[in-house]
């Protein structure tokens, strides 16, 4: 028997916690995990191999990913019986995402899977389609995938597996999540700031996350950075992590799951003890959370060797241990000896059915980390308590005459959805460092931001049970935000406009995620993932180029219609309309791009309310077509581009008064498609209405302006459409500049207008001369006095 003693704490831990009976017992069911998961990787056919193995059998096109599984079946192995042992209310995140067999064996083995998917069922046939559909047309993913029971981590891209799993368990207290770490998984950069997620864990009324780094030694054909790491410096790694650390490790499978149980045993006994000290007495502090770095043969129980070459703890078992299947007849018999390895005849019955006394291990109903209702967060979403947004309007007596702050006005509304859920615990507001500069600070009234670590006397808003939470990740920000919603809770994530970028792939995940889960029947609903980007490209004068940067919209609108939305509120009280309304939407991206400096507010609330309830509309009051059609169409989309289309609107009206103008303004950026192409697009005909079928049209809008022709490709009118937007021309400037540099400014506006309106030719030329001028004029003040003329600083909508 393998003596190994656990280190990361003085203590050492007995190793031989299971009686002969559970080690037979769970010996088995972890080769019954492992024979389902070959299966489903090889067989189309022959499930129990009950008639010798041939080749039509096995799948033409073998995909999928053995090397990392039979430790992931080994971990939940070992849950199981935790979980039965001390009625533990736990769920499994699989870093290593390619894992997706072990997962899918286990709901099946444990009964979810086939209550989810009842032509899926519990005997020979259904094992038959189990194998069959796995990496298969029309079948299921080869990793853990929505599809997948008691998954809420798609673990296709690597490095979000710690952050989704303390994003679960924050406001959960009773929640215990298992998060495996793949070796591979821990060379990502996500991946090293996560592992920080311990700062702001509370354990008074936060769950916990047990991290499991899983160390088989390779990649896909290198070997894995911290494998290689000596013993002490893996311990000091992870000290300074500020976690103590517990080693498995090994490749005798009895001594290894007599080693497990007991860092098992030991893992959760600490963890309950730190959270049983905060809850009884009132004092919290940041503890030293458990972990467990295991460390087994990567393709564990496979082929020794393929070919003659190494194989089982060899980059070599990364995927498909076995391949060729047609044309090297021997590596069938390989196939049949190595499934053959594992007993089947001994797992189960003649019919297919796992022996009941093996059976047994699995916990029952929603304690099965396959139907624990965490992982499938609709079914505990409760509906926030939202306040009434037309309370926090702005007076607008009239457009374009009072200023006012979008951002700190929303922020004031966050402030009372935290005030009104704040016993719920169901609200959380995530950003990097950033929610006073964005002018959110109203928060700070009645919560402050999570921190677990040491704390300075001078230090602003920081508590353990703050509900603001920071930290200059992005990636970890979203991470913790999603695993929040996935787990059926609400949440806002704030961010500079240009640094959202760094999350687009974490972005790409889950919108996919949502756009699977709307196809299956038993996923229930969660609430949206929401976006506020400010401090965005216009109102980056001071910060530089580096700071400027719209480009993330048209990331997101390359995602399904069904699943993202786009909003560009033109001032405050059109914010506050569509904040309420991302808040209480489900299984959606709803990004918000808004300023959070003093600008001039144009709709007074109920003005808002209609416009932004259709999301494009006429403004009736700054265009002057009511009584015949319009000369020119002058849209525009953002805060700054509807200032500057309003200020260029003012121009032509002072100087061609005969020119007839409509104005109109688009909030919902996915009104502009085609109805068929997102739920929100205009048809055709009202598109037509709006902005004519062969009018000169000239749209300022906040980003690149080639998205604007690319969602507007099919409208009749698009030849005659010319956009302004940015166009990478930014700098360490004034405000206004920024819009001159672009030509998205109100001086090159009204010059778009005389040259694409046909009948002001030569009598518009001493209009276009005077902009000219003011453009000149511009450049040599603010060269001079550092900031833009009073004409530009001044400028209000006239009356």
């Amino acid at each position: 028997m393998n003596s190994e003693i656990l280190t990361g704490t003085t203590q050492s831990v007995s190793t031989i916690p299971l009686s002969s009976e559970e080690l037979r017992n769970m010996h088995a069911y972890w080769r019954a995990a492992n024979y389902i998961s070959v299966g489903q990787i090889y067989l189309m056919d022959n499930p129990l191999l009950q008639e010798p193995l041939e080749l039509s059998h096995i799948k033409p096109r073998l995909l999928g990913h053995w090397g990392t599984t039979p430790g992931l079946n080994f971990i939940y192995v070992h849950m199981n019986r935790i979980i039965k042992s001390q009625d533990l209310n736990a769920i499994y995140i699989a870093g290593p995402g390619h894992g997706g067999p072990g997962l899918v064996a286990n709901t099946y083995l444990e009964g979810t899977y086939s209550e989810v998917y009842p032509n899926i069922s519990q005997n020979r046939e259904g094992l038959k389609k189990l194998f069959k559909q796995f990496s298969f047309p029309g079948g299921i993913p080869s990793h853990v995938a929505p599809e997948t029971p008691g998954s809420i981590h798609e673990g296709g891209e690597l490095g979000y597996a710690v952050s989704h799993a303390f994003g679960a368990v924050f406001d959960n207290p009773d929640l215990l999540v298992c998060c495996v770490v793949g070796d591979g998984e821990a060379e990502t950069g996500p991946m090293a700031t996560s592992w920080h997620s311990n700062k702001f864990l509370n354990p008074s009324t936060d769950g916990a996350v047990l991290p499991i780094l899983h160390l088989n030694g390779y990649k896909i054909a290198n070997p894995a950075i911290l494998a290689r790491l000596t013993h002490d410096e893996l311990e000091n790694l992870f000290i300074g992590y500020g976690y103590t650390p517990y080693f498995v490790e090994g490749s005798d499978p009895e001594a290894m799951h007599q080693l497990m149980a007991a860092t098992m045993d030991k893992a959760i006994g600490v963890i309950k003890s730190i959270q049983a000290r905060a809850r009884t007495t009132g004092v919290v502090e940041r503890p030293r959370w458990p972990m467990i770095i295991l460390r087994s043969p990567k393709g564990w129980t496979g082929p020794k060797e393929v070919d003659g070459l190494k194989t089982e703890g060899s980059w070599r078992s990364h995927q498909v241990p076995l391949s060729e299947m047609a044309t090297k007849p021997g590596h069938v018999k390989l196939l049949e000896e190595w499934m053959k390895s594992y007993q089947p005849e001994t797992l189960f019955d003649a019919t297919g059915r796992l022996l009941p006394e093996i059976a047994e291990l699995a916990p029952l109903g929603e304690r099965r980390m396959g139907a624990n209702p965490h992982a499938n967060g609709g079914v505990l979403l409760k509906q926030l308590l939202m306040p009434d947004f037309r309370e926090y309007a702005i007076d607008v007596p009239k457009p374009g005459q009072v200023l006012g702050e979008a951002t700190r006005v929303m922020g004031k509304m966050l402030r009372d959805v935290m005030k009104l859920n704040r016993d719920k615990r169901n609200f959380r507001v995530m950003g990097p460092d950033e929610t006073a500069s964005n002018r959110l600070g109203a928060l700070f009234e009645v919560t402050d931001r999570t921190w677990m670590a040491e704390h300075f006397d001078d230090d602003d808003h920081l508590a353990p049970d703050g509900r603001v939470m920071e930290i200059l990740s992005e990636h970890t920000c979203q991470g913790w935000l999603e695993g929040y919603l996935l787990t059926g809770r609400h949440g806002l994530f704030s961010c500079y406009e240009a640094f959202i970028h760094i999350v687009d792939s974490m972005f790409n995940q889950h919108a996919k995620w949502l756009k699977v889960t709307k196809e299956i029947p038993w996923r229930r609903s969660v609430a949206s993932l929401n976006y506020l980007l400010t401090s965005h490209v216009w109102r980056q004068d001071h910060n530089g180029f580096s700071h400027q940067d719209p480009g993330f919209i048209d990331h997101v609108v390359n995602k399904k219609g069904d699943v993202i939305k786009v909003y560009l509120p033109p001032d405050a009280n059109t914010l506050l309309f569509v904040t309420d309304k991302i808040l209480r939407s489900r299984n959606l991206v709803n990004v918000i791009v808004a300023g959070k400096q003093p600008d001039l507010q144009w709709l007074d609330m109920d003005s808002a309310i209609k416009h932004c309830t259709t999301g494009i509309g006429i403004w009736e009051w700054a265009g002057n077509d009511a009584d015949g059609e319009p000369d020119v169409v002058m849209g525009c989309a953002g805060d700054v581009p509807t200032l500057e289309t309003l200020a260029a609107v003012a121009l032509l009206r002072q100087y061609l008064p005969d020119l007839k103008i409509r104005v109109v303004n688009v909030v919902d950026l996915m009104t502009l498609q085609p109805k068929e192409e997102h739920p929100d697009g205009l048809p055709g005909k009202d598109f037509d209405i709006l902005f004519t079928t062969d009018k000169p049209i000239i749209f300022a809008y906040h980003g690149y302006p080639w998205l604007i022709h690319r969602l507007t490709y099919r409208r009749t009118n698009h030849n005659n459409l010319h956009v302004r937007g940015y166009k990478e021309e930014g700098t360490t400037t004034t405000p206004f500049d920024m819009a001159v540099r672009n030509d998205l400014d109100r001086f090159h506006l009204v010059s778009d207008v005389i040259d694409r309106v046909p009948k002001l030719g030569y009598r518009a030329a001493h209009l276009k001369q005077i902009m000219r001028d003011k453009l000149i004029e511009h450049k040599a003040y603010i060269t001079t006095y550092g900031e833009d003329m009073p004409e530009i600083r001044n400028w209000k909508w006239p009356e």
